[in-house]
This record gives structure tokens, C-alpha cells and sequence, in this order.
């Protein structure tokens, strides 16, 4: 190897340098100073720090998820009495003589740590009584001078029995006194509020759970010490962030139950609401966890300013009371649903809450999986306990041997007495006490001369006999707890469900499932539902038992506060799980499922369709059609307004996009009128406005792909006439038509032929000038009801037996009685096994 060792002398301006002394004879340096390698000294230092960081600053410990600023609050408010039970205090008393006393940081820290336990926006179970303003996601608290506080009952259950040596205790920083090294935390706090915490080379981000499913998982790795970490996940169903909201999906929680790290995604809870000025409104009441309301709220100006967001008129803060509030106005042309989505995608609204369960395990920084977390709790709980008992034992033990002397000094009383008095001073009484014919130990020589003659005169051997009984059982079972594991696990589960009992609450963040990522089936329960959508284009889904069944005749219950003009156009019983189309006039098809209709009461309006789906201004919903699987041996059949018709299988529309697909190739002037299942063998009837009516099998129309335009099913004769109805011949049924001005027949089906499809057709009803066209027609049985609506709002629900059966040419009688100027809007058929749904109003 080369030297490199520079030879050059000194020049004269410099002094030689000269080598380091080599000491003594001992050894030892006559200079204190030692060189030392700089990246040796920058390595050790920064190690140190970094420990210190970790240890004493920014990571709880996986015992009672305490880091030490909070530990040391809590433990100087145990210290000074400012327990639930006494008045608050000033938040500046607590941050002072904790700095003073066992944290030697700055006031505003430990301020700012005391505010966090006591806000119920920051931890699932605020451990602080506050009084005052303890700020919120917005803006911070009020100065510690303002503000007073105390310890929360749920506080000192990680307190309890602190002071029967469960835990060790350590000196404070200064040597005064002393402050314990981890509280005894009677239930699992570091899962139950969290911990976040920035270290020196890694970071904590623990979300807070529900007190009630964390115990529950406690109790079952009791019951079963080999459980894992799927048994656990059973239990705790995932993180319970005090703002509420959605948490979408649960990969992200498995992977950080499992691994200690994930990311899950939470999603605001928003509803869209109509104005009475028939605009809508985007309503947020619950926030992602770590959001605002005035962040979020400045985010959406800033969108809209820069032109990213279109469709929001307004954004207002309503949130007072600790109730958040955010109002988002939408303009006219605004799509609810669109905007909403938007609104998720480039917003606070929906955001990832990452997840790393970094704690101080042994005093050593570990990754930890849920069920790591839970078995380093319940460790320490079997160490609290069993130290707990042996105190116990100890005071029980020293107890019993007091009683023993006194019962043994009963008998020889007057002796005892007699001694004390001879002796000259208590040392020579107390040897008296300890040395034949007595030989009392040295305890329980001290506990007789300390006692007052009175007392020895007047011991009751009785009184003394009964308590030595007690306190010999409790000597035993203390023994028992510390002899059997089960006992001790036992006592463990027993004060573990008894905080339970008293501290747990509902959970308060829904866990729903995210698109793409999960099966509903595995959320939902496939209940019974009926769906109910108007003719404005109102839908619900209302529970199946909300209904009553009813016999022939009944005229149904209120199944919905309409508007005056408003009638049921489809009702639809099915189940949670299925599958529903929704065919628009513009002919494109849309799918959701039955649990993705918002439930409502049975009286209730319901919600607009555009809410639900992306529809366009001028887009209406024609027809509803539900499935649970989309087999290929039956058939949708279309038909529009202008008589084309078209059939397609039912495997055509099993897709799940939301933006809705092509469902019929539709010409520009054209629109869809409706879509009704059939097996493809079935005989169809199609209407027109004029009356002209055709009856043909739809065997004459093959079966065509779904982008498909269709063939003729009817010829009309002029422009002004368009289809109003297609349906499907059925049994014991026979056709209704109802025209403009409120006249109708009923029809027998063997009055009309069958014939080819693509022509005229024959007449269906007879229509003069003061009749009006066809308004609809649809199949009826002789136990159906019809709801018409006129334009200007008048309903009248009649049966159909008291519309009279006429020929095919006859021209009806009067159905509904109208005034000068107002014709029939619209019918509805109420089918017998649907009359307990009733629009009634």
C-alpha cells in the first residue's frame, strides 16, 4: 500500500506538530482531550439521540399505548387528587407541575398532549374531563389559563390498583420522586384510541377501536391462548374512528392486522337532498378521521374557481355543536351523483388513513400484528394481576398474624396487662411480650403495646374470631388465583367485561364494501325488499315486512307521500342481493342492485333516480326489470315510440358499469317506451296512441345482440301516431285502454288475431274527437285496481270489474270525469299481489 503520510516540514509561520502525550506511568493521559473520529463520535450521538427519541418521546408502549408525556399527565393528576369525584381544575396547574415534576419539556407540549386525551374528535374514549374550549380539526384550544380538566372515569381504569405494586416504579428525572415505569391499563388503550408518533428513522400510526370488540378479541385469546390472528379479526371488524364516516372495504385492514401495515379507505357520509326550489344539495354530516370541514370546504372553492369541478353554486359551513355540517349547493343543470363522485375523487372526502403499528415491546421499537398487540396486553395483564394478588396476600398473610396475636392475647389478658405495667419502659415490655411464657412475635408485640388499655379490655373474641375466618378464605383464594392460571385468566376476563359493560358504545364508523374490491353478499343480508319508483322518478326500497298481506277487496295501506300529480309506476318485490335494469327512453340500460336503493318508511317520497344514476337532463326511467341471475333461455323485449321492437337475451346486460350501457340502438327521433321480460314464446300486444292495437308471437322477431336497432313490430299510419304500450298476453287476463278524456274499456285478448309483425294492425278502441288518444293500455285480471292522474292533479283508484268488457271496436265509458281543459296524464294498473302498496294520495 502506498503511504500517503505528508512528509513536508513546517513552514516557519507554523509550530510543529507535536505527537500526543503518552502519559504516565499509570497510564493514564496527561491530557484529558482525546482525539476521537468524527464519524465515530456522529454515529454514537445520533444513535443515542435517536434512542432517546423513541424511548422517552415518540412511541407508546405496546402495554398500555401510553408514550411517556401522556403517562405522566395522568399519573401527576392521580397525584394531586383531580379525580373524577373532585372539581375540575386549570389546565395550567397540570401542565406546570407536570413539567416541574416528571417531564422537563416545554408547557405548550404538554398542554397540547393533555387537549388531544380530552378530544373526542382524537381518541375513540377521551381520557380527560375537559371544561372550555378544547379546540377542534379546524382551529386550536384555548389557552391552558382558560381551560380546566380532570381525570375521565374510563382514566383511571388504567390507574386502578396502581398502588398494590403492580407495577415498578422508577425515579423522575431529578431523583424527588418517583413516577411509574407503565400504568397497570385495565383495558387494551393503545388499540383502543391509537398512538401516532414520529421517531428517529420510523413512525406509529395506530387507529383507534371499538372498546366493546377489542375486549371481546381480549377474552377469546383467554379462552383459547393458540387463537390467531383470523380469530381475532373476527372480533375486532376494524379501525372505529371517532368522526364516523365509512370505512370502504377491508384489505387494507387485514393486510395491517396481519402485517402491522395497510391502508385503508374512508369515505364521508353524504346525502343529496332536494330544495324546495326543486334544486339539489349535497349534505356531509361525518368526516374522514384527521379531516376538516373548513379545509375540505376551501378545497372545493378552489375546484370550482379553477374551473376542475363544474355544477356547485355554493359551499357552506353549518357544522356548531361539535355536529359537522358542510351544505354543497349544486346549480340546476348539476348531476347530484356525478358531482358527488367527483367530489370523493378530488377531495378530502374520500381519503387513505395508512396504518403502521409500530410500539415499544420490552423497551425494543416492533412492527406488530393485531394479534401481537393483544398478546403483549394480556401479558402484562397476567403480570398486574399476579403481582396485584401477592400484594394482596402479603397484606392478607400480615393481617392474619395480627388477629392471631390478639386472639392469643385474649387468654392471657390480665397477664399481658400486668406486665406492661411492671415494665419500665416499652422496650422492657415489648421483650416481656417476645420471651416466655408469651413469645408473641415482634409484630405482634408492637400491635399490643400500640393499642390503648381500653382496647385489650374490650376485644371481642367473637368479632376477632369472624374476621380471621375471612381473611383465612381470602388467603386461600388468593393462593388459588396465583396456583392456577385459570383462576388468574378468570379474574382477568371477569374485570375486563365488567369495564365492558360499562364503557363500550356502539361502533360509530360503518364498514361497507368498495367497489371492485369485495362481494356485498358478504355485508348485506339478502332480505326482502320491495321497490317502489313513481312516475316523477322517485324510487325506494322498503322492507317487506312493512307490508302486511291483505285479503281480496282491501284497499291497501299509504305506500308513499306523493306529489299531487305523482302516481306508482313500478313496483317491484325482490330481495337484496338481486340484480335490478333500469331502462331509460334515451335507450341505454343502467344496473344497481336492490341494497343499492336507498331503504325508506313505507310513507316516505323517496329519492330521485338522478341521484342514483347518470342520467341525463331530458333522461327518464321506462322500465324496471329485477333478476337474480341473467340466464340465457329468457329474453328482454323493447319497443319505441316510433313501433320498432327487438329481443335480446338476458346475458346481453349482465355488466356492472355504472355509466350505464346501450341497451337498443335508438334512431334520433325515436325514444324507448318499454321493456318487458318474456320466455320467447309469448304472444305480444303493442298499443298506439290511435287505438290501432297488434297482436303477434315474438317468435317472429329473432333474437339480436344488445347494440342492436330492432325490426317493425307495428306500421303507423302517420307521424302524429306512436306506441303508448307493449305487454304480454297472459291468462285470465284481458287488455285495459284508457284515453285522454277519461274514457276506457276492457277488452277479451281472443277479440284480436294473431297476424304477422310490421303491420297496421286492427282497431283496439273507437276514437272520436272528444275522446282523445290512447293514453296507455296494459293487461288487467278482474282483481286489479288502476290509479289515473290527470294533468291538473286530480287521482281517482278504481277497480277494474266496474270498467265494463266491450267489443274491439266499441269506443268504452267514463272512466274518470274531467274538467274543461284537462285531460289524463297517466294510469297505473295496481296488481292484486302488489295492493297492499297504495299511493293513495
Amino acid at each position: 500500500m502506498t503511504d500517503t503520510t505528508d512528509t513536508t516540514p513546517p513552514s516557519g509561520d507554523e509550530p510543529p506538530i507535536e505527537p500526543p502525550a503518552s502519559g504516565g506511568d499509570d497510564g493514564t493521559p496527561d491530557d484529558p482531550i482525546q482525539p476521537i473520529p468524527l464519524s465515530d463520535e456522529m454515529e454514537s450521538s445520533f444513535l443515542e439521540y435517536a434512542m432517546s427519541v423513541i424511548m422517552s418521546r415518540a412511541l407508546p408502549d405496546v402495554r398500555d399505548g401510553l408514550k411517556p408525556v401522556h403517562r405522566r399527565i395522568i399519573w401527576d393528576m392521580e397525584e394531586q387528587g383531580f379525580r373524577p369525584d373532585r372539581p375540575h381544575v386549570k389546565c395550567a396547574r397540570v401542565s406546570g407541575d407536570t413539567m416541574a415534576r416528571f417531564h422537563p419539556h416545554g408547557d405548550s407540549a404538554i398542554y397540547a398532549a393533555l387537549v388531544r386525551m380530552a378530544q373526542p374528535f382524537s381518541l375513540r374514549h377521551p381520557l380527560i374531563d375537559f371544561h372550555g374550549n378544547y379546540g377542534s380539526p379546524d382551529f386550536g384550544p384555548a389557552a391552558s389559563r382558560y381551560t380546566e380538566c380532570r381525570l375521565h372515569p374510563l382514566a383511571m381504569q388504567l390507574l386502578a390498583d396502581i398502588d398494590e405494586d403492580t407495577v415498578d416504579m422508577i425515579p423522575n428525572y431529578d431523583g424527588t420522586t418517583e413516577e411509574p415505569l407503565v400504568l397497570p391499563s385495565r383495558f387494551p388503550n393503545l388499540l383502543v384510541n391509537g398512538s401516532q408518533g414520529i421517531a428517529v428513522g420510523m413512525a406509529t400510526n395506530i387507529p383507534p377501536h371499538n372498546l366493546g370488540e377489542v375486549i371481546d378479541a381480549v377474552v377469546h385469546l383467554i379462552d383459547h391462548p393458540d387463537a390467531t390472528v383470523e380469530d381475532m379479526i373476527e372480533h375486532v371488524k376494524g379501525p372505529d374512528f371517532p368522526t364516523g364516516a365509512y370505512i370502504l372495504g377491508r384489505s387494507g385492514i387485514l393486510d395491517a392486522y396481519r402485517t402491522g401495515r395497510g391502508s385503508v379507505k374512508t369515505r364521508a357520509k353524504a346525502s343529496i337532498e332536494e330544495t324546495k326550489n326543486g334544486r339539489y344539495e349535497i349534505v356531509v354530516t361525518e368526516l374522514p378521521y384527521q379531516t376538516s370541514v373548513s379545509s375540505i370546504a376551501a378545497r372545493i372553492d378552489e375546484l370550482v374557481t379553477a374551473g376542475d369541478l363544474e355544477g356547485i353554486s355554493d359551499v357552506n359551513d353549518d357544522s356548531s355543536g361539535g355536529e359537522t355540517s358542510l351544505i354543497i349547493s349544486l346549480k340546476r343543470d348539476g348531476n347530484p351523483n356525478v358531482i358527488l363522485n367527483k367530489l370523493y375523487k378530488m377531495t378530502q372526502l374520500q381519503s387513505s388513513f395508512s396504518i403502521n403499528m409500530v410500539a415499544l415491546v420490552d423497551g425494543v421499537p416492533r412492527q406488530i400484528t393485531l394479534l401481537d398487540a393483544l398478546t403483549a396486553y394480556l401479558r402484562h395483564q397476567v403480570d398486574v394481576i399476579t403481582r396485584r394478588t401477592e400484594f394482596r396476600l402479603a397484606k392478607a398473610e400480615r393481617r392474619e398474624h395480627i388477629l392471631e396475636g390478639r386472639i392469643k392475647a385474649l387468654n392471657v389478658i390480665d397477664e399481658i396487662i400486668a406486665l406492661i405495667r411492671a415494665s419500665d419502659d416499652v422496650a422492657t415490655a415489648r421483650e416481656g411480650l417476645m420471651t416466655e411464657p408469651f413469645e408473641f412475635s415482634e409484630v405482634q408485640a408492637n400491635d399490643i403495646l400500640d393499642m390503648q388499655l381500653r382496647q385489650l379490655t374490650r376485644l371481642s373474641r367473637i368479632d376477632l374470631e369472624t374476621e380471621l375466618d375471612d381473611i383465612r378464605a381470602s388467603i386461600e383464594d388468593l393462593q388459588d388465583i396465583l396456583a392456577r392460571p385459570e383462576r388468574l385468566n378468570g379474574v382477568i376476563k371477569d374485570e375486563i367485561l365488567a369495564i365492558k359493560e360499562e364503557f363500550a358504545t356502539p361502533r360509530i364508523c360503518e364498514i361497507t364494501y368498495d367497489d371492485g374490491e369485495m362481494s356485498i353478499e358478504d355485508l348485506v343480508d339478502d332480505k326482502e325488499l320491495v321497490i317502489v319508483m313513481t312516475q316523477a322518478q322517485y324510487v325506494k326500497a322498503v322492507p317487506a315486512a312493512s307490508f302486511k298481506t291483505q285479503g281480496r277487496g282491501g284497499r291497501g295501506v299509504s305506500g308513499g307521500k306523493l306529489k299531487v300529480d305523482d302516481i306508482v309506476r313500478h313496483v317491484i318485490f325482490t330481495t337484496a342481493h338481486a340484480h335490478l335494469l333500469f331502462f331509460s327512453n334515451r335507450g341505454k340500460v343502467y344496473r344497481l342492485r336492490a341494497l343499492d336503493i336507498p331503504e325508506r318508511e313505507r310513507t316516505a317520497k323517496g329519492m330521485p333516480m338522478v341521484n342514483l344514476l347518470p342520467l341525463q337532463a331530458d333522461e327518464k326511467i321506462q322500465a324496471i326489470i329485477d333478476t337474480r341471475e341473467f340466464a340465457g333461455d329468457r329474453y328482454l323485449f323493447f319497443a319505441t315510440e316510433q313501433g320498432t321492437v327487438k329481443k335480446t337475451t338476458f346475458g346481453a346486460y349482465d355488466t356492472s358499469r355504472r355509466d350505464g350501457l346501450i341497451a337498443i340502438n335508438l334512431k334520433d327521433d325515436d325514444r324507448l317506451m318499454k321493456v318487458i321480460e318474456t320466455t320467447g314464446d309469448d304472444d305480444i300486444f303493442m298499443v298506439t296512441k290511435r287505438g290501432m292495437t297488434i297482436r303477434f308471437n315474438e317468435n317472429d322477431v329473432r333474437s339480436m345482440g344488445r347494440t342492436a336497432g330492432g325490426v317493425r313490430g307495428i306500421k303507423l299510419k302517420n307521424a302524429q301516431d306512436g306506441v303508448v304500450s307493449v305487454d304480454v298476453a297472459r291468462d285470465d287476463t284481458s287488455i285495459l285502454m284508457v284515453t285522454e278524456s277519461g274514457y276506457g274499456k276492457r277488452t277479451e285478448l281472443d277479440q284480436f288475431n294473431v297476424q304477422g309483425r310490421g303491420g297496421q294492425g286492427v282497431i283496439g278502441i273507437k276514437l272520436t274527437g272528444k275522446k282523445g288518444e290512447v293514453v296507455d293500455a296494459f293487461m288487467v285480471g278482474l282483481d286489479d285496481d288502476i290509479v289515473a292522474v290527470s294533468k291538473s292533479g286530480i287521482t281517482i283508484r278504481m277497480p277494474v270489474r266496474e270498467i265494463s268488457t266491450q267489443g274491439r271496436t266499441a269506443t268504452g265509458v267514463k272512466v274518470m270525469n274531467m274538467d274543461d281543459g284537462d285531460i289524463v296524464g297517466s294510469v297505473a294498473p295496481i296488481l292484486a299481489t302488489d295492493a297492499e302498496i297504495d299511493d293513495g294520495e
